[in-house]
Protein backbone atom coordinates (compact mmCIF):
# COMPACT_ATOMS: atom_id res chain seq x y z
CA UNK A 1 0.00 0.00 0.00
CA UNK A 2 2.85 2.40 0.82
CA UNK A 3 4.47 1.43 -2.48
CA UNK A 4 1.46 2.40 -4.50
CA UNK A 5 0.92 5.54 -2.53
CA UNK A 6 4.42 7.03 -3.12
CA UNK A 7 4.32 5.92 -6.93
CA UNK A 8 0.93 7.90 -6.87
CA UNK A 9 2.63 10.85 -5.43
CA UNK A 10 5.37 10.98 -7.90
CA UNK A 11 2.77 10.83 -10.43
CA UNK A 12 1.03 13.23 -9.48
CA UNK A 13 4.16 15.82 -8.61
CA UNK A 14 4.66 14.83 -12.47
CA UNK A 15 1.58 15.78 -13.67
CA UNK A 16 1.44 19.11 -11.92
CA UNK A 17 5.20 19.83 -13.07
CA UNK A 18 4.37 19.30 -16.82
CA UNK A 19 1.07 21.19 -16.05
CA UNK A 20 3.12 23.97 -14.33
CA UNK A 21 5.52 23.84 -17.37
CA UNK A 22 2.68 24.22 -20.00
CA UNK A 23 0.99 27.26 -18.28
CA UNK A 24 4.53 28.87 -17.60
CA UNK A 25 4.89 28.43 -21.42
CA UNK A 26 1.74 29.72 -22.76
CA UNK A 27 1.78 32.98 -20.64
CA UNK A 28 5.15 33.67 -22.31
CA UNK A 29 3.26 33.28 -25.77
CA UNK A 30 0.53 35.61 -24.41
CA UNK A 31 3.59 38.14 -23.73
CA UNK A 32 3.20 38.77 -27.68
CA UNK A 33 -0.57 39.67 -29.17
CA UNK A 34 -1.04 37.92 -32.07
CA UNK A 35 -1.70 40.28 -34.97
CA UNK A 36 -2.92 39.01 -38.47
CA UNK A 37 -1.04 40.81 -41.13
CA UNK A 38 -4.31 40.62 -43.95
CA UNK A 39 -4.04 40.30 -47.13
CA UNK A 40 -3.14 43.64 -49.27
CA UNK A 41 -5.57 45.75 -51.00
CA UNK A 42 -3.53 45.65 -54.52
CA UNK A 43 -5.78 47.86 -56.40
CA UNK A 44 -3.96 49.91 -58.68
CA UNK A 45 -1.22 47.22 -58.56
CA UNK A 46 -0.82 45.82 -62.35
CA UNK A 47 -0.23 41.84 -62.45
CA UNK A 48 3.22 42.25 -62.77
CA UNK A 49 3.59 44.23 -59.63
CA UNK A 50 1.31 41.07 -57.31
CA UNK A 51 4.08 38.76 -59.01
CA UNK A 52 6.99 40.81 -57.92
CA UNK A 53 5.21 40.99 -54.32
CA UNK A 54 4.89 37.12 -54.69
CA UNK A 55 9.05 36.64 -55.46
CA UNK A 56 9.98 39.07 -52.80
CA UNK A 57 7.97 37.24 -49.89
CA UNK A 58 9.87 34.00 -51.79
CA UNK A 59 13.30 35.66 -50.87
CA UNK A 60 12.08 36.97 -47.46
CA UNK A 61 11.79 33.26 -46.66
CA UNK A 62 15.18 33.02 -47.59
CA UNK A 63 16.40 35.47 -45.45
CA UNK A 64 14.71 33.85 -42.53
CA UNK A 65 16.82 30.50 -43.03
CA UNK A 66 20.08 32.90 -43.26
CA UNK A 67 18.88 34.13 -39.73
CA UNK A 68 18.33 31.44 -38.07
CA UNK A 69 21.90 29.90 -38.72
CA UNK A 70 23.46 32.94 -37.58
CA UNK A 71 21.59 33.19 -34.16
CA UNK A 72 21.28 29.84 -33.08
CA UNK A 73 22.31 27.25 -36.08
CA UNK A 74 19.82 24.15 -37.30
CA UNK A 75 16.46 25.65 -36.78
CA UNK A 76 14.33 22.03 -38.02
CA UNK A 77 16.29 20.02 -35.46
CA UNK A 78 16.14 22.64 -32.54
CA UNK A 79 12.87 22.83 -33.53
CA UNK A 80 12.18 18.95 -33.32
CA UNK A 81 13.99 18.40 -30.07
CA UNK A 82 10.77 20.59 -28.38
CA UNK A 83 8.00 18.83 -26.42
CA UNK A 84 5.00 20.95 -26.80
CA UNK A 85 3.38 23.14 -29.09
CA UNK A 86 3.85 26.54 -27.06
CA UNK A 87 7.97 25.51 -26.67
CA UNK A 88 8.11 25.68 -30.36
CA UNK A 89 5.73 28.67 -30.76
CA UNK A 90 7.88 30.90 -28.06
CA UNK A 91 11.02 29.26 -29.66
CA UNK A 92 9.71 30.03 -32.78
CA UNK A 93 8.95 33.73 -31.94
CA UNK A 94 12.23 34.35 -30.11
CA UNK A 95 14.23 32.45 -32.99
CA UNK A 96 15.80 30.05 -30.28
CA UNK A 97 15.75 29.38 -26.92
CA UNK A 98 16.75 32.80 -24.93
CA UNK A 99 14.01 35.38 -24.49
CA UNK A 100 14.32 38.03 -26.20
CA UNK A 101 12.89 39.65 -23.02
CA UNK A 102 15.67 39.13 -20.39
CA UNK A 103 18.21 37.13 -22.19
CA UNK A 104 17.70 34.19 -20.25
CA UNK A 105 17.07 30.57 -21.52
CA UNK A 106 13.27 30.06 -21.02
CA UNK A 107 14.52 26.22 -22.06
CA UNK A 108 16.52 23.35 -19.71
CA UNK A 109 19.33 22.72 -21.12
CA UNK A 110 20.84 25.65 -22.33
CA UNK A 111 23.02 28.44 -21.14
CA UNK A 112 24.00 31.77 -21.37
CA UNK A 113 22.94 33.29 -24.88
CA UNK A 114 26.45 33.73 -26.93
CA UNK A 115 27.35 37.36 -26.83
CA UNK A 116 28.88 37.09 -30.53
CA UNK A 117 25.60 34.97 -31.84
CA UNK A 118 27.22 32.19 -34.24
CA UNK A 119 29.59 35.00 -35.62
CA UNK A 120 32.46 33.98 -33.75
CA UNK A 121 33.98 30.51 -32.51
CA UNK A 122 32.67 30.59 -28.95
CA UNK A 123 36.19 29.55 -27.50
CA UNK A 124 37.78 32.31 -28.86
CA UNK A 125 39.20 35.06 -26.63
CA UNK A 126 39.02 39.04 -26.56
CA UNK A 127 43.17 38.98 -26.86
CA UNK A 128 43.24 36.32 -29.70
CA UNK A 129 40.82 38.65 -31.58
CA UNK A 130 42.87 41.59 -31.15
CA UNK A 131 45.93 40.40 -31.85
CA UNK A 132 45.01 38.44 -34.90
CA UNK A 133 45.89 40.47 -37.90
CA UNK A 134 43.19 40.08 -40.88
CA UNK A 135 42.22 42.88 -41.86
CA UNK A 136 38.38 41.79 -42.70
CA UNK A 137 37.44 40.97 -39.54
CA UNK A 138 36.02 43.82 -38.44
CA UNK A 139 33.56 44.00 -41.42
CA UNK A 140 29.86 43.80 -41.04
CA UNK A 141 29.74 40.95 -43.52
CA UNK A 142 32.03 38.18 -42.50
CA UNK A 143 32.11 35.70 -40.14
CA UNK A 144 34.49 34.33 -38.06
CA UNK A 145 35.73 30.49 -37.81
CA UNK A 146 38.45 28.65 -36.70
CA UNK A 147 40.97 26.95 -39.67
CA UNK A 148 41.55 23.40 -39.52
CA UNK A 149 44.78 24.25 -37.82
CA UNK A 150 42.97 25.96 -34.94
CA UNK A 151 43.87 29.30 -36.26
CA UNK A 152 41.34 32.00 -36.57
CA UNK A 153 39.93 32.76 -40.66
CA UNK A 154 37.34 34.90 -41.66
CA UNK A 155 34.48 33.61 -43.91
CA UNK A 156 32.42 36.31 -46.32
CA UNK A 157 28.45 35.76 -45.83
CA UNK A 158 28.47 35.11 -49.63
CA UNK A 159 30.58 31.75 -49.26
CA UNK A 160 28.93 31.10 -45.65
CA UNK A 161 25.41 31.17 -46.87
CA UNK A 162 25.78 30.19 -50.35
CA UNK A 163 22.57 28.04 -51.13
CA UNK A 164 20.35 30.50 -49.47
CA UNK A 165 22.01 33.56 -51.39
CA UNK A 166 22.31 32.11 -54.57
CA UNK A 167 17.73 31.40 -54.39
CA UNK A 168 17.20 34.70 -53.46
CA UNK A 169 19.24 35.94 -56.57
CA UNK A 170 16.84 33.59 -58.57
CA UNK A 171 13.97 35.48 -57.44
CA UNK A 172 15.48 38.39 -57.29
CA UNK A 173 16.31 38.04 -60.70
CA UNK A 174 13.00 37.15 -61.50
CA UNK A 175 11.43 40.58 -60.10
CA UNK A 176 13.85 42.18 -62.06
CA UNK A 177 12.69 40.96 -65.20
CA UNK A 178 9.07 41.31 -64.19
CA UNK A 179 8.62 44.79 -62.87
CA UNK A 180 7.63 47.58 -65.23
CA UNK A 181 9.85 50.45 -62.91
CA UNK A 182 13.24 51.08 -64.36
CA UNK A 183 14.05 51.74 -60.91
CA UNK A 184 13.05 48.27 -59.44
CA UNK A 185 14.93 47.06 -61.63
CA UNK A 186 18.38 49.08 -61.21
CA UNK A 187 17.99 48.19 -57.35
CA UNK A 188 17.28 44.47 -57.79
CA UNK A 189 19.99 44.10 -60.00
CA UNK A 190 22.26 46.01 -57.94
CA UNK A 191 20.96 43.88 -54.81
CA UNK A 192 21.79 40.82 -56.23
CA UNK A 193 25.48 42.21 -57.09
CA UNK A 194 25.86 43.35 -53.36
CA UNK A 195 24.41 39.53 -51.78
CA UNK A 196 27.57 38.49 -54.28
CA UNK A 197 29.94 40.27 -53.29
CA UNK A 198 28.97 41.92 -49.89
CA UNK A 199 29.78 45.43 -51.00
CA UNK A 200 26.13 47.34 -51.03
CA UNK A 201 27.47 50.54 -51.19
CA UNK A 202 25.55 50.63 -55.00
CA UNK A 203 22.45 49.18 -53.71
CA UNK A 204 21.77 51.06 -51.25
CA UNK A 205 22.44 54.35 -53.72
CA UNK A 206 20.28 52.12 -56.33
CA UNK A 207 17.19 51.76 -52.99
CA UNK A 208 17.10 55.76 -52.37
CA UNK A 209 16.85 56.37 -55.71
CA UNK A 210 13.85 54.15 -56.29
CA UNK A 211 11.03 56.67 -55.32
CA UNK A 212 8.77 55.80 -58.20
CA UNK A 213 7.24 52.22 -56.95
CA UNK A 214 4.42 51.21 -55.03
CA UNK A 215 6.14 48.48 -53.39
CA UNK A 216 9.47 48.48 -51.34
CA UNK A 217 11.78 45.58 -50.44
CA UNK A 218 14.50 45.73 -47.96
CA UNK A 219 16.32 42.98 -47.55
CA UNK A 220 19.86 41.69 -46.63
CA UNK A 221 22.52 41.95 -43.50
CA UNK A 222 21.36 45.06 -42.72
CA UNK A 223 21.74 45.42 -38.51
CA UNK A 224 24.01 44.89 -35.90
CA UNK A 225 21.15 43.72 -33.35
CA UNK A 226 22.70 40.31 -32.33
CA UNK A 227 26.78 41.16 -32.05
CA UNK A 228 26.96 41.90 -28.66
CA UNK A 229 30.65 41.33 -28.49
CA UNK A 230 31.98 44.30 -31.21
CA UNK A 231 28.69 45.52 -32.52
CA UNK A 232 29.77 45.02 -36.00
CA UNK A 233 28.15 41.60 -37.56
CA UNK A 234 25.56 42.49 -39.20
CA UNK A 235 21.84 40.37 -38.95
CA UNK A 236 19.89 39.01 -42.34
CA UNK A 237 16.38 40.25 -41.81
CA UNK A 238 13.62 41.58 -44.93
CA UNK A 239 10.85 43.72 -45.38
CA UNK A 240 8.10 43.32 -48.17
CA UNK A 241 6.59 46.71 -48.03
CA UNK A 242 3.54 48.44 -49.75
CA UNK A 243 3.50 52.00 -49.82
CA UNK A 244 0.73 54.68 -48.58
CA UNK A 245 0.20 57.21 -51.18
CA UNK A 246 -1.01 60.09 -49.91
CA UNK A 247 0.38 60.12 -46.38
CA UNK A 248 4.02 59.39 -47.64
CA UNK A 249 2.85 62.72 -50.06
CA UNK A 250 1.77 64.66 -46.23
CA UNK A 251 5.34 63.04 -44.65
CA UNK A 252 7.59 63.93 -47.79
CA UNK A 253 7.22 67.68 -46.63
CA UNK A 254 9.47 66.74 -44.02
CA UNK A 255 12.43 65.32 -46.06
CA UNK A 256 13.25 69.13 -47.37
CA UNK A 257 13.96 70.02 -44.06
CA UNK A 258 16.20 67.51 -42.98
CA UNK A 259 19.23 70.27 -42.78
CA UNK A 260 17.06 72.76 -40.54
CA UNK A 261 15.99 70.08 -37.82
CA UNK A 262 19.91 69.34 -37.54
CA UNK A 263 20.83 72.32 -36.82
CA UNK A 264 18.20 73.25 -34.35
CA UNK A 265 19.60 69.49 -32.16
CA UNK A 266 20.69 70.31 -28.89
CA UNK A 267 24.40 70.83 -27.63
CA UNK A 268 27.47 72.33 -28.98
CA UNK A 269 26.55 72.85 -32.88
CA UNK A 270 30.18 71.63 -33.39
CA UNK A 271 29.19 68.32 -32.00
CA UNK A 272 26.73 67.83 -35.34
CA UNK A 273 28.12 69.44 -38.60
CA UNK A 274 27.08 66.75 -40.50
CA UNK A 275 24.47 67.93 -43.23
CA UNK A 276 22.35 65.07 -44.17
CA UNK A 277 21.65 64.03 -47.94
CA UNK A 278 19.40 66.33 -50.13
CA UNK A 279 17.65 63.11 -51.32
CA UNK A 280 16.52 61.74 -47.94
CA UNK A 281 12.77 60.71 -48.11
CA UNK A 282 10.04 59.88 -45.70
CA UNK A 283 7.83 56.58 -47.00
CA UNK A 284 4.40 55.41 -45.38
CA UNK A 285 3.86 51.89 -45.96
CA UNK A 286 2.21 48.95 -44.05
CA UNK A 287 4.21 45.90 -43.43
CA UNK A 288 3.04 42.73 -45.71
CA UNK A 289 5.58 40.39 -44.66
CA UNK A 290 9.01 39.87 -43.13
CA UNK A 291 11.26 37.84 -42.00
CA UNK A 292 14.96 37.51 -40.08
CA UNK A 293 16.03 39.39 -37.90
CA UNK A 294 12.76 41.73 -38.48
CA UNK A 295 10.50 39.18 -37.10
CA UNK A 296 12.55 38.02 -34.32
CA UNK A 297 11.02 38.91 -30.64
CA UNK A 298 9.47 42.69 -30.54
CA UNK A 299 8.35 44.71 -34.00
CA UNK A 300 9.81 48.01 -35.15
CA UNK A 301 7.44 50.42 -35.88
CA UNK A 302 9.87 52.07 -38.53
CA UNK A 303 13.13 52.51 -40.07
CA UNK A 304 16.26 54.35 -41.42
CA UNK A 305 18.17 53.49 -43.53
CA UNK A 306 20.76 53.05 -44.84
CA UNK A 307 23.60 53.29 -41.95
CA UNK A 308 26.38 53.43 -43.94
CA UNK A 309 27.62 57.45 -43.26
CA UNK A 310 29.03 57.93 -46.64
CA UNK A 311 25.79 57.03 -48.28
CA UNK A 312 24.09 59.40 -45.34
CA UNK A 313 26.24 62.58 -46.91
CA UNK A 314 25.93 61.88 -50.70
CA UNK A 315 22.26 61.07 -50.60
CA UNK A 316 20.85 60.93 -47.15
CA UNK A 317 18.38 58.68 -45.72
CA UNK A 318 14.81 56.67 -45.89
CA UNK A 319 12.65 56.54 -42.89
CA UNK A 320 9.92 54.26 -43.47
CA UNK A 321 6.76 54.51 -41.00
CA UNK A 322 4.80 51.34 -40.74
CA UNK A 323 1.70 52.31 -40.19
CA UNK A 324 -0.48 49.10 -39.83
CA UNK A 325 2.58 47.88 -36.71
CA UNK A 326 2.04 51.63 -35.03
CA UNK A 327 -1.60 50.95 -35.04
CA UNK A 328 -1.54 47.78 -33.36
CA UNK A 329 1.03 48.26 -30.87
CA UNK A 330 -0.69 51.80 -29.82
CA UNK A 331 -3.94 49.77 -29.44
CA UNK A 332 -2.94 46.49 -27.64
CA UNK A 333 0.27 48.02 -26.03
CA UNK A 334 0.81 51.81 -25.32
CA UNK A 335 -2.48 52.98 -24.58
CA UNK A 336 -3.30 50.16 -22.25
CA UNK A 337 -0.02 51.21 -20.33
CA UNK A 338 -1.01 54.56 -20.18
CA UNK A 339 -4.21 53.42 -18.37
CA UNK A 340 -2.91 51.14 -16.18
CA UNK A 341 0.55 53.16 -15.17
CA UNK A 342 -0.48 56.82 -15.72
CA UNK A 343 -2.31 59.03 -12.40
CA UNK A 344 -6.17 59.75 -14.23
CA UNK A 345 -5.23 63.15 -14.90
CA UNK A 346 -2.48 62.18 -17.54
CA UNK A 347 -4.25 59.44 -19.30
CA UNK A 348 -6.25 61.41 -21.90
CA UNK A 349 -3.00 62.52 -22.61
CA UNK A 350 -1.95 59.24 -24.69
CA UNK A 351 -2.80 59.86 -27.95
CA UNK A 352 -2.61 58.19 -31.29
CA UNK A 353 -1.56 60.92 -33.37
CA UNK A 354 0.93 61.97 -31.17
CA UNK A 355 2.44 58.75 -31.10
CA UNK A 356 2.81 57.78 -34.47
CA UNK A 357 4.29 61.63 -35.05
CA UNK A 358 6.85 60.62 -32.31
CA UNK A 359 7.44 57.33 -34.55
CA UNK A 360 8.34 60.02 -37.60
CA UNK A 361 10.76 62.38 -35.62
CA UNK A 362 12.57 58.89 -33.52
CA UNK A 363 13.21 57.78 -37.47
CA UNK A 364 14.21 60.95 -39.05
CA UNK A 365 16.40 61.49 -36.16
CA UNK A 366 18.12 58.39 -37.29
CA UNK A 367 19.24 60.20 -39.94
CA UNK A 368 20.33 63.26 -37.97
CA UNK A 369 23.31 64.22 -35.51
CA UNK A 370 26.81 63.01 -35.78
CA UNK A 371 28.33 60.45 -37.79
CA UNK A 372 31.80 61.08 -38.01
CA UNK A 373 33.79 61.90 -34.69
CA UNK A 374 35.09 65.49 -34.36
CA UNK A 375 38.91 64.11 -33.16
CA UNK A 376 39.77 61.84 -35.80
CA UNK A 377 38.39 58.65 -34.53
CA UNK A 378 36.67 57.56 -37.64
CA UNK A 379 32.69 56.60 -37.65
CA UNK A 380 30.54 57.16 -34.13
CA UNK A 381 30.30 52.89 -35.20
CA UNK A 382 33.97 52.76 -35.40
CA UNK A 383 34.98 54.63 -31.85
CA UNK A 384 31.81 53.39 -29.63
CA UNK A 385 32.07 49.38 -30.51
CA UNK A 386 29.22 47.39 -29.16
CA UNK A 387 28.47 50.22 -27.20
CA UNK A 388 27.48 52.59 -30.29
CA UNK A 389 24.01 50.66 -31.35
CA UNK A 390 22.30 51.48 -27.51
CA UNK A 391 23.42 54.82 -27.61
CA UNK A 392 22.50 55.61 -31.02
CA UNK A 393 18.75 53.87 -30.26
CA UNK A 394 18.84 56.14 -27.43
CA UNK A 395 19.25 59.27 -29.07
CA UNK A 396 17.20 58.78 -32.04
CA UNK A 397 14.17 58.13 -29.21
CA UNK A 398 15.34 61.02 -26.88
CA UNK A 399 15.83 63.21 -29.71
CA UNK A 400 13.01 62.52 -31.88
CA UNK A 401 10.50 63.62 -28.78
CA UNK A 402 12.16 66.55 -28.31
CA UNK A 403 11.88 67.32 -32.11
CA UNK A 404 8.41 66.53 -32.09
CA UNK A 405 7.15 68.01 -28.91
CA UNK A 406 8.74 71.32 -30.59
CA UNK A 407 7.38 70.89 -33.86
CA UNK A 408 3.58 70.59 -32.29
CA UNK A 409 4.28 73.83 -30.15
CA UNK A 410 4.76 75.53 -33.15
CA UNK A 411 2.07 74.32 -35.35
CA UNK A 412 4.60 72.65 -38.01
CA UNK A 413 2.39 69.08 -37.48
CA UNK A 414 -1.32 69.06 -38.92
CA UNK A 415 -2.67 66.56 -37.07
CA UNK A 416 -4.53 68.22 -33.89
CA UNK A 417 -2.43 67.38 -30.38
CA UNK A 418 -0.54 69.29 -28.20
CA UNK A 419 3.18 69.39 -26.82
CA UNK A 420 1.63 67.86 -23.85
CA UNK A 421 0.16 65.02 -25.48
CA UNK A 422 3.62 64.00 -26.97
CA UNK A 423 5.55 64.18 -23.80
CA UNK A 424 2.84 62.07 -21.90
CA UNK A 425 2.76 59.58 -24.69
CA UNK A 426 6.87 59.55 -24.93
CA UNK A 427 7.03 58.66 -21.33
CA UNK A 428 4.29 56.28 -21.40
CA UNK A 429 6.20 54.28 -23.88
CA UNK A 430 8.84 54.54 -22.78
CA UNK A 431 7.94 52.87 -19.24
CA UNK A 432 6.20 50.07 -21.92
CA UNK A 433 9.19 49.61 -23.38
CA UNK A 434 11.01 49.06 -20.24
CA UNK A 435 9.64 45.50 -20.41
CA UNK A 436 11.50 44.67 -23.40
CA UNK A 437 14.73 43.90 -21.05
CA UNK A 438 18.07 44.51 -21.17
CA UNK A 439 19.04 41.47 -23.56
CA UNK A 440 19.85 43.84 -26.57
CA UNK A 441 20.69 47.29 -27.20
CA UNK A 442 17.17 48.48 -27.70
CA UNK A 443 15.85 47.40 -24.88
CA UNK A 444 18.69 48.84 -22.70
CA UNK A 445 18.63 52.27 -24.93
CA UNK A 446 14.49 52.16 -23.19
CA UNK A 447 15.81 51.11 -19.52
CA UNK A 448 18.67 54.11 -19.89
CA UNK A 449 16.29 56.84 -21.38
CA UNK A 450 13.49 55.81 -18.38
CA UNK A 451 15.79 55.32 -15.83
CA UNK A 452 17.53 59.24 -17.10
CA UNK A 453 13.70 60.72 -16.92
CA UNK A 454 13.25 58.98 -13.04
CA UNK A 455 16.63 60.25 -11.96
CA UNK A 456 15.68 64.38 -13.28
CA UNK A 457 12.04 63.70 -11.86
CA UNK A 458 10.62 64.19 -15.32
CA UNK A 459 8.40 61.60 -13.95
CA UNK A 460 7.96 60.53 -10.57
CA UNK A 461 6.53 56.99 -9.05
CA UNK A 462 4.04 57.21 -6.55
CA UNK A 463 2.82 55.18 -4.06
CA UNK A 464 -0.44 54.05 -6.03
CA UNK A 465 2.43 52.72 -8.39
CA UNK A 466 0.86 55.14 -10.86
CA UNK A 467 3.16 57.81 -12.48
CA UNK A 468 3.36 61.75 -12.44
CA UNK A 469 5.16 63.68 -15.28
CA UNK A 470 6.29 67.37 -14.78
CA UNK A 471 6.22 68.46 -18.40
CA UNK A 472 8.67 71.11 -18.12
CA UNK A 473 11.42 68.80 -16.61
CA UNK A 474 10.56 65.90 -19.34
CA UNK A 475 11.26 68.67 -21.96
CA UNK A 476 14.50 69.34 -20.04
CA UNK A 477 15.58 66.02 -19.75
CA UNK A 478 15.34 65.66 -23.23
CA UNK A 479 17.50 68.28 -24.31
CA UNK A 480 19.85 67.43 -21.56
CA UNK A 481 19.84 63.67 -22.34
CA UNK A 482 20.25 64.76 -26.14
CA UNK A 483 23.24 66.95 -26.07
CA UNK A 484 25.36 64.84 -23.40
CA UNK A 485 24.61 61.60 -26.11
CA UNK A 486 25.73 63.30 -29.23
CA UNK A 487 28.85 64.93 -27.33
CA UNK A 488 30.01 61.40 -26.15
CA UNK A 489 28.71 60.05 -30.10
CA UNK A 490 30.82 63.28 -31.47
CA UNK A 491 34.31 62.82 -29.34
CA UNK A 492 33.77 58.99 -30.02
CA UNK A 493 34.15 58.08 -25.87
CA UNK A 494 33.40 54.86 -25.08
CA UNK A 495 34.57 54.95 -21.70
CA UNK A 496 31.84 57.96 -21.28
CA UNK A 497 29.64 55.53 -23.26
CA UNK A 498 29.96 52.48 -21.18
CA UNK A 499 29.89 54.38 -17.74
CA UNK A 500 26.57 55.91 -18.85
CA UNK A 501 24.78 52.96 -20.54
CA UNK A 502 25.88 50.72 -17.22
CA UNK A 503 24.73 53.39 -14.83
CA UNK A 504 21.15 53.80 -16.27
CA UNK A 505 20.53 50.70 -18.03
CA UNK A 506 19.93 48.53 -15.36
CA UNK A 507 15.71 48.01 -14.63
CA UNK A 508 14.76 49.67 -10.94
CA UNK A 509 12.36 48.63 -8.36
CA UNK A 510 9.99 50.35 -10.21
CA UNK A 511 10.01 49.01 -13.42
CA UNK A 512 9.91 45.38 -12.52
CA UNK A 513 7.17 46.70 -9.99
CA UNK A 514 5.37 48.14 -13.59
CA UNK A 515 6.31 44.64 -15.23
CA UNK A 516 4.17 42.58 -12.21
CA UNK A 517 1.41 45.22 -12.54
CA UNK A 518 1.01 44.63 -16.14
CA UNK A 519 1.92 41.24 -16.45
CA UNK A 520 -1.23 40.83 -13.96
CA UNK A 521 -3.87 42.90 -15.86
CA UNK A 522 -2.88 40.88 -18.79
CA UNK A 523 -1.26 43.53 -21.28
CA UNK A 524 0.80 41.77 -23.89
CA UNK A 525 4.51 43.20 -23.80
CA UNK A 526 4.33 43.70 -27.65
CA UNK A 527 2.76 41.58 -31.33
CA UNK A 528 3.63 39.02 -33.38
CA UNK A 529 2.33 38.05 -37.41
CA UNK A 530 0.03 35.98 -38.84
CA UNK A 531 -0.96 36.48 -42.25
CA UNK A 532 -3.97 35.94 -44.44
Amino acid sequence: MKRLTTIGLVLSVMVVSCTQERANMDRLVENYALVTIPAPDLTGITDNGKEVLKLYRKAADEVDKIYWKQYLGDKEAFLGSLKTESEKLYADINYGPWDRIDGKAFLPGYGTKPAGARFYPADMTADEFHYWNDPDKNSPYTLVERAANGSLKTVWYHDAYADEISRIEGYLNRAADVTIKESVRKYLLKMIQGLKTDDYYESMKAWLEMNDSKMDLVIGPIEAVDDALYGTKASYGAYVLLKNLQRTEELNALSARMPELQEMLPGDPANHKFVPGSESDIFSCNVLYCSGYTNAGFKVIGINFPYDAKVQEELGTRTIIFDNIIREKFNRTVHPVGSALLEEVYQPHVDASAFYWLIVFREIAKGLGVKETVNGKGTVAEALGNEALALEKAKSNVLGAWLCAQEAEAYNISALFQKEDVLTTFVTNTIRSTRFGAADPTGIANIFVYNYLLESKAIVWNPSGRYSIDYDRTWQALETLGAKILDIQAHGDINAAHETLTKYGIAGPESLSDKRVLELAGIPVDIRFTYE
